[in-house]
């Protein structure tokens, strides 16, 4: 796991501009750093390593490739590289090895077989630069569920991409303007979805895709349109087309325990100590019992705990960890221990975001890395397996629709609406507007995105709100309860999950993995008839079933809790006066922002305790914690 930024174009001492980008990110990679340029070129490359293959010099980035045409940076791991190592050697097409790093042998399979034929051969998850000095063709890729980021943009007439924003931010010539598209959907979603950033200047790459870039792209200033190699609609309409049928569930299962088998065991390569997170449901406790299976020495796992027993997992985890045999660590954390986190966020995240599990996600891997450097987490179950709640519940509204007439659809629409509007905030109003969504809505994407919105209609409290298209405008393909978890495979697990992860793991030099989402398990479960998924009205029953050969029942059979902290609770408490403080009225209308009346009333009613608005206040206090951190950095350093 590392950092990886780079420029193509004018600027003056790329070296110390680089420099200062990987001091920025130091955290992503504190064991070394490298720089290389092709000054003839004007591209220059930066990398920060944290070691996990090949500890040695020969590991050491950026790498030119043995034949000296190509250069490489890498964030993440390719857990296959072996095995292609071994393919290029069958066909003579190997190198004189110089380690034993992943960097080296996907080196050499560009080298070899290409760009395209590498990436589709590669298994794992990355970002990585590649620069072709004979044909003078810089090409950026990124893995195809999005586990590693990639920002890119043009700071002037110079190309520049980093791992994270803030390399990028006091690039010389860079336009810090915000970008009105990425606010408005911050405030709908939480979260700011590919291949928007909080600067107009800049994006993001999309998961699945490569650019590449040529001295023509760079003399216009242009992004060339990306190239998808993989993507998730592409897997879910091969699933259609090629269903999986099982003669037995028992075959089902044995099916579905080879290709998580084979994903946990490929992901436990590492040349540094290697646990897991263990809350104690569905999806991490499978994780670690396929990893004690696939080892004879205990796994080391990890869990926090709260006091507040309505957020407290962690007898749970503990339980679990007993039935299987692993060397397990708990952390208790008070409300206290949480709340520290808190002014630490907007400098972590890069960009504003607003999941309020990144609280307690903080806290999990700055224990862990106590401990080992790799730690392999449950993530993407839901999201494949159908495991959220609100599948269930946005399908019985969906239901409700297909029932009446179309005709009927949008009076129906109108009358909820116009009655929700004479209600009080509450439960009847809520069920109202949810009655007006699915009535209204042309169909499952934009339906879905509404169910999902916390803001409804960011224009309410955004100044020159901008909502731009997205997949959720896309009517797609598929049955209802399928579209809703490639939506969220697509968008919310990439853009909020693993960027909750990322960044919280790598701020303390901290390498996660997801095995659930190898994608070839992802591509399994896109096979999967849906009766594979959803059975007896529950999710993931695949996922449930391979559990308990290795987990009693009882012991993991229960709600859904999620990883989540009393926030409603702390913005009226702990968090007020912090709260109050961002949120003060002449703040919001300075900042040009925000229109202070929605956001003011939605505080006021929060604090009366009238209803929950702690989902939709977090956005607007993140955003505004992020200015507030951007302003100090630039008054320290003089901008």
């Amino acid at each position: 796991m590392c950092g990886i930024v780079g420029v193509w174009g004018p600027m003056a001492d790329k070296r110390s501009v680089l420099q200062e980008g990987c001091r920025r990110m130091r955290h992503r990679g504190p064991d070394s750093e490298g720089y290389w340029e092709d000054s003839e070129a004007g591209l220059a490359l930066g990398h920060v390593r944290l070691a996990i293959l090949d500890l040695t010099p020969a590991g050491h980035q950026p790498m030119v490739s043995a034949c000296g045409r190509y250069a490489l940076v890498l964030n993440g791991e390719i857990y296959n590289h072996l095995q292609l190592r071994a393919t290029l050697a069958s066909q003579g097409q190997a190198p004189d090895w110089r380690g034993h790093s992943d960097t080296e042998t996907v080196l050499a399979g560009f080298a070899a077989w290409g760009v395209e034929a590498t990436l589709q051969a590669a298994v794992g998850m990355f970002a990585m630069a590649l620069w072709d000095r004979q044909d003078r063709v810089l090409t950026l890729m990124r893995d195809r569920l999005g586990e590693k980021p990639l920002y890119l943009g043009y700071a002037g007439d110079t190309f520049v991409f980093a791992s994270e924003l803030k390399a990028l931010a006091r690039m010389p010539a860079l336009d810090r303007n915000l970008d009105r598209r990425a606010l408005s959907l911050l405030l709908r979603h939480n979260y700011i979805p590919a291949p928007y950033s909080i600067y107009a200047a800049v994006g993001k790459l999309l998961p699945g895709t490569l650019v590449q870039l040529t001295a023509t792209h760079l003399r216009r200033r242009e992004l060339p349109p990306a190239q998808t190699y993989w993507s998730v609609e592409g897997a879910a309409q091969a699933g259609r087309e090629h269903p999986l049928s099982f003669d037995t569930d028992e075959a089902a299962v044995d099916a579905l325990e080879s290709v998580l088998g084979n994903a946990v065991q490929g992901q436990m390569i590492a040349d540094v100590e290697l646990g897991a997170f263990l809350s104690g449901g569905i999806d991490s406790s499978l994780i670690v019992a396929l990893m004690q299976k696939a080892q004879s020495q205990p796994v080391r796992s990890f869990s926090i705990g709260f006091d507040d027993p309505a957020f407290n997992e962690a007898q749970h985890a503990a339980a679990v960890a007993q039935q299987l045999g692993t060397r397990h660590t708990e952390l208790y954390v008070s409300a206290d221990d949480a709340l520290a986190v808190v002014p630490q966020l907007a400098g972590m995240y890069d960009e504003p975001f607003a999941d309020s599990s990144q609280i307690p996600t903080v806290l999990v891997t700055r224990m862990a890395r106590q401990h080992v450097t790799v730690a392999l987490s449950g993530d993407g179950g839901d999201e494949l397996f159908g495991g959220y709640s609100r599948y269930f519940r946005a399908d019985q509204w969906w239901r409700k629709r297909a029932a009446i007439p179309a005709m009927l659809r949008g009076p129906l629409s109108a009358g909820a609406r116009a009655a929700a509007g004479l209600l009080p905030t509450g439960h009847r109003r809520d069920r109202l507007d949810k009655l007006s969504q699915a009535m209204g809505a042309p169909h499952a994407g934009v339906f879905y995105r509404q169910f999902v919105s916390y803001w409804k209609d960011p224009a309410t409290a955004l100044i020159n709100a901008q909502a731009p298209h997205t997949l959720f405008d896309d009517p797609g393909e598929g049955e209802f309860f399928q579209r809703m978890m490639q939506l969220d495979a697509a968008t919310y697990l990439p853009d909020d999950i693993l960027v909750k992860v990322d960044r919280a793991a790598m701020a303390c030099s901290l390498e996660t993995r997801v095995p659930m989402i190898d994608h070839r398990v992802f591509e399994f479960a896109q096979r999967l008839p849906l009766g594979y998924k959803i059975r007896d009205g529950r999710g993931k029953w695949l996922l449930r079933q391979l559990l308990y050969r290795h987990v009693p029942q009882a012991m993991v059979d229960r709600p859904k809790k999620g990883f989540s902290v009393p926030m409603a609770a702390w913005l009226r408490g702990p968090l007020q006066d912090w709260g109050a403080a961002l949120l003060d009225p002449v703040r919001l209308r300075d900042g040009g922002i925000f229109h202070a009346a929605p956001v003011m009333q939605k505080w006021r009613e929060h604090q009366a305790g009238k209803h929950d608005w702690s989902t939709h206040l977090w956005s607007v206090l993140m955003t505004q914690a992020w200015l507030e951190q951007t302003r100090i950095n630039d008054s320290e350093r003089g901008a």
